[in-house]
Order: structure tokens, then sequence, then C-alpha cells
């Protein structure tokens, strides 16, 4: 090879290619493009299956929040119940929310407590969040759903 010379996309340097090993074999397994070829397939079919994860959540994921944010304003109340009347500590609390038959909102949901106000938060990441408060003459209201 000659120094100093550049060679663009697709060209290359004199001895290199099929030509320098001998005659093209236009059969199968001379075609430098034939040995991609299942990685491109591989990648093609988990894009179209990623494809079409993407179309099943974008159709359901009405139902997931609404489904959440029903689980969620049970669990905020029950758990603000359990808390400030019954007085008990928050784990016990996360345990009966989980017996109460949700499904996989109660395993997804997440708890926390403001003890300075007095109120419970349930929320499933990215889906939904509801506070209950506790007020002695009232005990525990839910905070009013946005539209």
């Amino acid at each position: 090879m000659a120094t100093g010379t550049r060679y663009t996309t697709g060209e290359s340097p004199p001895g290199d290619g099929p030509a320098a090993n001998g005659p093209a074999d236009n059969g199968s397994s001379g075609s430098p493009h034939r040995s991609r070829q299942p990685s491109r397939w591989i990648r093609n079919s988990l894009l179209l299956a990623l494809l079409a994860l993407v179309l099943v959540m974008a159709m359901s994921w009405r139902g997931l929040r609404e489904q959440a944010l029903v689980g969620t304003s049970y669990g905020a109340r029950v758990a603000c119940a359990c808390r400030f009347i019954s007085q008990q500590d928050l784990g016990t609390c996360k345990g009966q929310i989980a017996i109460a038959g949700l499904g996989r909102t109660a395993s997804l949901m997440m708890l926390s407590e403001d003890a300075e106000n007095r109120s419970v938060k349930a929320r499933v990441p990215l889906l939904a969040s509801q506070t209950a408060t506790f007020a002695p003459d009232r005990g525990c209201q839910l905070e009013p759903w946005a539209n």
C-alpha cells in the first residue's frame, strides 16, 4: 500500500477484496452479506416485538391507570384508618391491604406516612397516587380526584 493514499468508503486498497482471494463464488458461502442476515432477522424480530408491546401498553394504559387509582384510593383510606385510628405501624397496614383482594395493584403499591399532617399516601409508580388525611371529627378522608 502506498503511504499517504486515502480510500473513500466502499473502496479497498489493491490486494484486498474478492479478486485478491481468487474468483468469487456465486454460491451461498462466499457472500459477505450472507453471514449478517440472521442477526438482521433477530434484530428486526426484537424491534417488532418491542413495538407490539408498546402498542399493547398504549391501548391498555387508561385501564391500568384507573385500576391503580381505585387501588391507591382504597389503600390510602385503609392505611390511614389502620395507622391513625388503630395506632398500628405502617408495615402492618400494608399487610392488611395485601390481603384485601386488590390483586397485583397491592403488590405494586407503596405507602408513606406524613406524621405531621396525619396523612398516608399510597402510590403505584407511574400510574396513580392518592392521599388520605385523618381529622379527629371526620376520620380519614381522601383528597378529591383530579380529572
